[in-house]
């Protein structure tokens, strides 16, 4: 996705440890018209599903799946949740999740009423780097008995593992920008 490619080579910095730090467009301040391009790109790649729920965790996802709900006939975006407020009860699915970026392990939760058997689940997600978050993501579909229809990233991190784990899950994966590898601190696409 051109587009995409071309923000992330312009505005995105390329820190230590193989970070890409896009917090100027994606997941800190949010460029909306981006996300909708994004929203009909994911629309294009996956018009051959029914979706009845777009699901992401919190919070970069976010924004991004709320926009591409649109060109799902407004499909209910759930998130999972990472912490857990006062305001958060009833039954929940849970997985856990290891973040690359954070070096920590959390327990996401998607309360059961947000996700019935039989829903038809596209994940979203702004990364896939080692695959943990989109994986954890399809076990609480799977634990639902709903069905994973697909797994849209934003960006893909092409070096590392994650394609594979999520393949293996016999899942449509499809990545809209993927980086074959970080040179001199600047980012070289597939």
């Amino acid at each position: 996705m051109q587009i995409l490619i071309d923000k992330i080579l312009k505005e995105g910095q390329v820190l230590q440890s193989n970070i890409l730090k896009v917090d100027s467009f994606i997941n800190h301040q949010m460029d909306i018209k981006l996300f909708n391009e994004i929203g009909k790109e994911f629309k294009r790649r996956f018009d051959n599903k029914e979706v009845t729920k777009i699901l992401t965790i919190e919070a970069s996802g976010i924004g991004i799946a709320v926009i591409t709900s649109q060109y799902f006939n407004f499909a209910p975006v759930v998130f999972a949740k990472k912490t857990l407020g006062g305001n958060f009860s009833g039954e929940a699915y849970e997985a856990e999740v290891h973040s690359y970026t954070k070096k920590q392990t959390c327990i996401i939760k998607v309360n059961k009423n947000y996700i019935q058997p039989g829903d038809k689940v596209l994940i979203i997600d702004d990364f896939l780097a080692n695959g943990q978050a989109a994986l954890g993501l399809i076990n609480v579909v799977r634990q639902a008995a709903a069905e994973v229809v697909g797994v849209g990233i934003v960006i893909e991190k092409g070096f590392q593992d994650g394609r594979n784990i999520i393949e293996k899950q016999g899942v449509q994966l499809e990545s809209l920008a993927i980086i074959d590898r970080f040179e001199n601190k600047k980012v070289v696409f597939r």
